[in-house]
């Protein structure tokens, strides 16, 4: 009888490609995931993900740190995660999976990499979806003082927060689950729809900003300098983050070596593209000096320049509709990495249980679900929320990483994508990850602490003793 391995051969040993390929084609208990979704879904998932409550905030809190060059900083962003997001696109279409970047280490740095990336992925997708969730509360009350009404803070707000729950990102995040439930083409069709809503507002605004567009709103253009441009860039790229969702349907997706890097690149295209043309529009019809952090810019500068008020209605309603798309693909990644892990042995077996009549994992969907509706209603989130920025970061990092891993230790894998310019894109996109990281605050690095502590344990605890890994 042979002993068990050592914890740090379990920690080093990687799941071949080829093996991750039979995998996710056989599926669990030879039950696939329905491959449904084209590249046109795909790439709403991924901004559907992306582009929700931080372009309604975002310049508000950036543009007094950059001025008017602040769509020089989303420019910068968008450089930085594109830096990324063409590393995702290369991984995906080698390791066509469910399991995102869980999987993509997997194959290249060991089942321990693996093991602390999931483990970050888990914190980014699920306090992600409830801090997203919670935000939505305060659009809903918005749309209710429209009509004179207003939510009592006992129903608006967690203990914490002087209330005793929060209804409606409860709600929210029911109805998320919800339509996750019946199939993934299902849900997507719902989640395009949702993303058309809120382009078709950014869109809106800026055809009302361009309408009092004064070119003398640029003068001077960078009052805070390189260092104000800089600054404002670093928290934007976090408007940025959820472009990696699409790789998460890397078994629900008809031709996905084809159609995942292609809906990578083109959500970062759009997304940018979108958040420049804003950002434009915004500074021509405002001058950079009256933008706050306290109030809802884009709103504000719809209701000065049209003269009126209703048009709040209009932009509360269309971001609860951009937070709801949001909270429905985050939450819908969050289902397939626990699957992928689940497949592996390192999580328990039931988040990986797939139904033979729908097609997807319906006991998984339902625990994530009522997990993150109790945290929502129940818990003010504060500065927890920020530790999702150190652990999508830390993922993005070791995709860059995995990129370099593969192309030594398996030149000839075949490749629907290459990423251009290597090894200096995934270099670039680790170094910028890493400066973003070390910026963050001691709070944000003692709670993931204390989440990476967690993880060791359960690790020990359950992973190391099921994992499928031979």
């Amino acid at each position: 009888m042979s002993s068990a391995p050592s914890l740090a051969h379990q920690l080093l040993r990687r799941k071949p490609v080829e093996q991750l390929r039979a995998e996710a084609a056989e599926g669990v208990d030879g039950q696939p995931l329905r491959r449904t979704l084209g590249v046109w879904h795909l790439t709403m998932i991924s901004v559907g993900a992306t582009l929700g409550t931080g372009i309604l905030v975002v310049l508000g809190t950036a543009v007094p740190l950059a001025g008017p060059a602040v769509w020089i900083s989303f420019v910068l962003a968008g450089v930085a995660a594109l830096l990324s997001a063409l590393s995702y696109a290369e991984m995906a279409g080698a390791v066509p999976t469910s399991g995102s970047s869980y999987s993509y280490t997997y194959a290249t740095m060991g089942e321990g990499i693996a093991w602390v990336c999931g483990w970050c992925l888990v914190l980014e997708y699920a306090v992600s979806v409830a801090a997203v969730a919670v935000g939505a509360s305060e659009y809903v009350d918005e749309t209710l003082r429209v009509f004179g009404l207003h939510l009592p803070a006992v129903l608006s707000a967690p203990p914490g927060d002087g209330g005793l729950v929060n209804l409606p990102a409860a709600a929210l995040v029911l109805v998320a689950m919800l339509v996750l439930l019946p199939g993934a083409k299902e849900s997507a069709w719902v989640n395009t729809l949702m993303v058309l809503v809120k382009i078709a507002l950014l869109v809106f605004f800026v055809i009302v900003a361009f309408s009092a567009f004064r070119i003398g709103n640029f003068e001077p253009l960078a009052p805070m300098g390189a260092a104000g441009v800089s600054a404002a860039a670093s928290r934007l790229f976090f408007s940025y983050i959820g472009f990696d969702a699409a790789s998460t349907a890397g078994e629900e997706a008809k031709n996905p070596r084809r159609d995942l890097p292609r809906a990578i690149i083109g959500s970062i295209a759009l997304i940018t593209a979108l958040y420049i043309l804003v950002a434009v529009a915004a500074i021509g019809a405002r001058s950079w000096t009256s933008f706050s952090a306290d109030e809802a810019s884009l709103v504000r500068i719809v209701v000065d320049v049209t003269g009126q008020p209703v048009v709040a209605l209009v932009f509360s309603i269309g971001a609860v509709i951009a937070i709801a798309s949001v909270v429905l693909t985050v939450l819908y990644g969050q289902t397939r990495i626990l699957l992928t892990m689940a497949r592996d042995g390192l999580v328990p077996k039931v988040f990986g249980r797939v139904s033979a009549r729908t097609g997807t994992p319906i006991a998984n969907t339902l625990i994530v679900g009522i997990v993150v509706t109790i945290v929502s209603a129940l818990v003010p989130l504060g500065e927890l929320a920020d530790a999702t920025s150190i652990g999508t970061l830390i993922a993005f990092a070791l995709v860059n990483i995995s990129v370099i891993v593969l192309r030594r230790t398996q030149p000839d894998l075949e490749r629907s994508y290459r990423v251009p310019f290597f090894p200096v894109v995934p270099v670039l996109g680790v170094l910028f990850c890493l400066f973003l990281a070390v910026t963050l605050g001691a709070g944000t690095w003692i709670a993931f602490g204390i989440w990476m502590v967690a993880g060791a344990v359960l690790y020990v605890a359950y992973g190391r003793r099921h994992s499928t890994l031979a």
